[in-house]
């Protein structure tokens, strides 16, 4: 009951900075809208027209995910780092239940709120360029919660990394290109990047949009690495959130910019 109090004041909170923030969570869409037009522009003027459908929707997929992890990966480094800069990141220590619990109803909220832009960027990006993927609700839920698990775990150690050096602004903005990377390679490509994070997740996902696959025609093998990256990557995560928190508290770095 107390972390879905918990929960229930960080969704609050989250909608309350977009709505403050009008602004800035306008710039935000806009910019990533104008990211996919420049892809969708440069596919259909320079690519291969026999492939040219194909490559939009891969497209489509691709960019939602990438921006599903800037918000998940990405901003709770930022968080951190405002918390630490605001003088409340000590508070959040002293809280009975703990940071890594604070910060996992951070993440649950941040997906929860923003999930409504994402899928109106869905559909207007679908809209955009006449390429209606399957959007089978049913196949693609159980994949995206797993996959959004293993982002938690990359989330985690980004945050576990910025109580403790406080400052990586720059890594984070280096980070955006890497996540971009991860969302946009085929595993077809290079298959040992399947046990990267969530980068076999985004790969059934298009399965299941692009090529109109159901998850009963997933092979096991698939479902288990899925699960694996899922429980390894949280559990990893977790793992590095707790010793950096423990490090950061001994060397007294929570009460100090």
């Amino acid at each position: 009951m107390r972390f879905l109090n918990v929960l229930k004041a960080n969704i609050k909170r989250e909608y309350i900075l977009l709505k403050r923030y009008l602004p800035n969570t306008i710039a935000i869409l806009v910019t990533f809208y104008v990211i996919f037009l420049g892809m969708f522009f440069g596919i259909t003027l320079i690519g291969d027209p026999s492939t040219q459908d194909a490559n939009i929707q891969y497209v489509i997929v691709n960019y939602i995910f990438w921006f599903l992890a800037m918000l998940v990966v990405n901003d709770i480094g930022w968080q951190i780092t405002n918390e630490a800069t605001q003088g409340t990141l000590e508070q959040l220590g002293m809280s009975p239940m703990g940071i890594w619990k604070i910060m996992v109803s951070r993440l649950i909220s941040i997906t929860i709120v923003n999930f409504i832009m994402i899928i109106g960027l869905l559909y207007v990006s679908m809209l955009t360029s006449g390429q209606w993927l399957n959007i089978d609700v049913l196949s693609i839920l159980p994949v995206f919660f797993l996959t959004l698990i293993s982002m938690f775990g990359l989330g985690f150690m980004i945050a576990g990394l910025t109580m403790i050096l406080k400052q990586i602004q720059a890594f984070l903005q280096i980070l955006q290109f890497i996540l971009a990377a991860l969302t946009f390679v085929s595993i077809s490509v290079a298959p040992f990047l399947a046990f990267f994070p969530f980068v076999k997740g985004i790969d059934m996902v298009r399965a299941i949009m692009i090529n109109d696959m159901s998850i009963t025609q997933f092979q096991m093998a698939d479902i288990l690495i899925l699960v694996f990256n899922a429980v390894f990557y949280f559990g990893l995560g977790l793992f590095m959130f707790l010793r950096c928190e423990k490090f950061a508290m001994k060397k007294g770095l929570l009460a100090h910019y």
